[in-house]
């Protein structure tokens, strides 16, 4: 794919003069006190236009198409992008009752579960289609394709791995965060051995360790939410052969291209 689809510092000076010995410690005092520079951590490199109607539940950039899952009973949906221009080329819809969640490209399908409805659909990657339908235990949240097994997050700290051509579960692994389980992951991405996440209610992502279950970094990104009152940041897309992320929130008019700077915080 192109690469372009589509202060002043404050310094405190003393000067040496006589003067009592308390006036050069609070002199001291208030050099030494000047805040640090704030870095960011995520450089924007892009501005795409969004569908504010699009519930964002999963997305994944594969093949030059950005595929889209999209969430709430009677408006779940299953779309490709052009990553371009952001335009709906193909929509299906999912049936009334169901509500959409996470969706992984696996080779020429793609898997799309839901919420509590207990049901992860397969679909034909060209056309969007149905091809089957499998059931499964607990609530669906997010779900990515490490390339040898899928890794699904239902709410909970956990982390579920499953059989990519059946679904079955083969294993799983806590998530943690200094010591203490982390929660509420909602949308995963799968990068180069480690997992990409949402955190649900939350302007972090958080880079895991699947063998270990640790939260190796985390990244705020609250300087891309839209002012007013808008929904959660949710949806993480790796931009293959590139260290650059495709971002977007529920209902947001924009996704950003953007860049991780630094390891994070973890």
């Amino acid at each position: 794919m192109p690469q372009d689809f589509a202060g002043t510092k404050t310094r405190a000076t003393l000067r040496c003069v006589r003067s009592p010995v308390w006036l050069v410690i609070v002199a001291v005092l208030a050099a030494c006190s000047t805040p640090p520079e704030t870095k960011p951590q995520v450089e924007v490199l892009q501005k795409i236009p969004h569908d504010t109607s699009a519930f964002t539940q999963g997305l994944e950039l594969v093949d030059g198409v950005l595929y889209e899952g999209t969430g709430l009973e009677g408006q779940s949906t299953m779309r490709a992008l052009d990553p371009s221009s952001g335009n709906v080329q193909k929509k299906v819809d999912l049936p009334p009752d169901f509500f959409g969640e996470g969706i992984t490209v696996v080779g020429d399908t793609i898997w799309q579960i839901t919420w509590r409805n207990g049901v992860a659909i397969e679909r034909d990657r060209g056309t969007l289609d149905e091809l089957r339908r499998v059931s499964y235990e607990g609530e669906g949240w997010g779900i990515c394709d490490d390339g040898q097994r899928l890794v699904m997050s239902d709410g909970t700290a956990e982390l579920t791995f499953r059989d990519p051509k059946t679904f079955r579960e083969t294993g799983g692994v806590q998530v943690t965060r200094g010591g203490k389980p982390l929660s509420q992951l909602n949308e995963l991405e799968c990068v180069g051995g480690e997992v990409w996440a949402n955190v649900w209610k939350t302007d972090e992502v958080v880079r895991i360790d699947p063998s270990t279950g640790q939260v190796t970094g985390a990244y705020d990104l609250s300087s891309l939410k839209p002012p007013g009152d808008v929904d959660v940041l949710n949806g993480i897309a790796h931009v293959p052969g590139t260290d650059e992320f495709l971002v977007t929130g529920k209902n947001w008019p924009t996704i950003f291209r953007v860049r991780f700077t630094g390891m994070g915080q973890d």
